[in-house]
């Protein structure tokens, strides 16, 4: 199953909960409310996200005289995949990281940290910014502002279901049952429409090592630069990190775990991504 599909269907998901609690709710107005408020929230971080997340990092904007190699590499990989020059930044942050951001290849940004230019070689430095490059090159920010919109509306109709079936009834077991069924929409709705966000995160990580790794020429660079960000990234903490961004970076910034926290992962196992792009070194 090709990382597009399952896109696809993870957002086709997220739009069939929230068709089915709009049903619930009784009618299409909360629904279109919903997704309007949701929209109009969505809309200006998607056209704002590259100034707010850069600001949130810190983040330093450099040029080829004061970064040679970065700008080096990426124009090298910008020419390769027929796309403008991004503008790049530096993040004074030790914890090697990297992320791309911006709606369109014509307003795209890349911003890598001071410990991942101090970490990597040049092909392992290849490796990261070609995968940053190809969430540029594929929209990734706006699939990411889709999901956004339709978890966030999701998670208002099912707020508004809760509370309708909670207060909704008419006495005796009625209420009784009323009452369990909005405590359900009100917790579980939000958490499946969170985990299902979640997941589409990790297919396009999925999606961005395999086009990066083709972009690059070579998945060698990039499964190198990924056994040092696991390594690093557990031990060197991020300052500026922020949960609304970690899912933006090529590493989770934030210590990884087992069990659940997997779970709730922006990003997919480490290892399972290395082992996909060893398995790309055959083929290609």
């Amino acid at each position: 199953m090709s990382n597009w599909f399952k896109t696809t269907l993870l957002l086709a998901l997220l739009t069939g909960l929230l068709l089915w609690i709009g049903d619930l709710l009784g009618g299409q107005q909360g629904i279109v409310m919903a997704l309007v408020f949701a929209a109009v929230l969505n809309f200006a971080a998607y056209f704002f996200s590259d100034k707010i997340a850069l600001g949130m990092h810190h983040a330093q904007p450099v040029d080829e005289a004061s970064a040679p190699q970065l700008y080096a590499v990426v124009a090298e990989l910008a020419q390769r995949a027929s796309i403008p020059m991004p503008r790049l930044y530096v993040i004074p942050e030790a914890q090697p990281n990297a992320f791309a951001t911006g709606r369109n290849p014509h307003h795209a940004a890349v911003a890598v940290t001071q410990g991942l230019l101090q970490v990597m070689d040049r092909e392992e430095l290849k490796g990261v910014l070609a995968h940053e490059l190809n969430h540029v090159l594929h929209r990734d920010i706006l699939i990411s502002s889709v999901a956004a919109t339709i978890a966030g509306a999701l998670a208002m109709l099912a707020r508004m279901a809760g509370f309708a079936m909670m207060f909704g009834g008419r006495g005796g077991d009625r209420d009784d049952r009323g009452g369990m069924s909005g405590l359900f929409f009100m917790i579980v709705a939000p958490i499946a429409a969170m985990l299902i966000q979640l997941a589409i995160s990790r297919s396009r990580e999925f999606a961005a090592d395999e086009g990066g790794a083709r972009l690059a020429g070579t998945p060698t660079g990039l499964v190198s630069a990924l056994r040092k960000l696991g390594a690093y990234t557990q031990r060197i903490p991020m300052a500026t990190a922020q949960p609304t961004t970690a899912h933006m970076m090529i590493a989770n910034p934030f210590s990884g775990g087992g069990g659940l926290a997997k779970l709730f992962s922006t990003h997919p196992p480490m290892e399972q991504r290395i082992a996909r792009l060893e398995a790309m070194v055959g083929r290609m």
